[in-house]
């Protein structure tokens, strides 16, 4: 892990989850375990905003066993599991008491592809990291990464491609129209043309 090249924690402790989650798109994302390493670059990301966002796991500013590491400083990994089968991998951020997350939402897979495609025990790798759900499967995250710091040796973010304004679509994320008038925000980025994106 090339320290000249992780994100630093300044990145993550920003205000605006928004801002965050549209310049995740080009970061590479690693994992390792038992010294396999796997890689992808971040092409989708949706922001949470905890404190007003009813799509938000924290909203409104409530702490559960669930959510706690959200209130914590930003910088850190929020996993949880979701309709008793997937793993869903966060990134918080903002400083202490502002539970803002970001999902990341797919992977360009880049770096141990065959170590992803045995842990999603599949033959072909199409659509491998196409989903919050499935990406975690390939890359070996679950309830371990739980809290775990972003530079650390299990789980970090490098610098990756830089993608201008005009590269990445903007939209309303998905499957969140529970949360009223919030479900409208804006708030779900993806890289323009890429084939990994995930499917609604």
């Amino acid at each position: 892990m090339p320290q000249d090249k992780v994100i630093q924690r300044d990145f993550y402790l920003r205000e605006k989850v928004n801002v965050i989650a549209r310049e995740l798109i080009g970061k590479i994302l690693y994992t390792q375990d038992n010294k396999e390493i796997t890689a992808g670059m971040i092409v989708e990301t949706e922001a949470y905003c905890g404190e007003t966002d009813r799509a938000s796991h924290a909203y409104p500013n409530k702490i559960t066993r669930r959510n706690a590491i959200m209130f914590e400083k930003g910088g850190v990994a929020y996993v949880y599991f979701i309709y008793g089968m997937h793993y869903m991998f966060n990134i918080v951020t903002n400083g202490r008491g502002n539970p803002d997350a970001i999902l990341v939402r797919a992977l360009e897979p880049l770096t141990g592809l065959e170590i992803m495609m045995k842990r999603r025990n599949v033959l072909n790798p199409k659509r491998l990291t196409s989903g919050p759900g499935v990406l975690c499967k390939a890359m070996g995250i679950d309830m371990r990464q739980y809290g775990v710091q972003l530079d650390s040796q299990m789980l970090w973010l490098e610098h990756g491609q830089i993608f201008g304004i005009e590269d990445i679509k903007q939209t309303t994320r998905i499957g969140v129209k529970y949360a009223g008038k919030d479900a409208d925000l804006p708030w779900r980025f993806y890289l323009k043309g890429n084939p990994w994106i995930s499917k609604p």
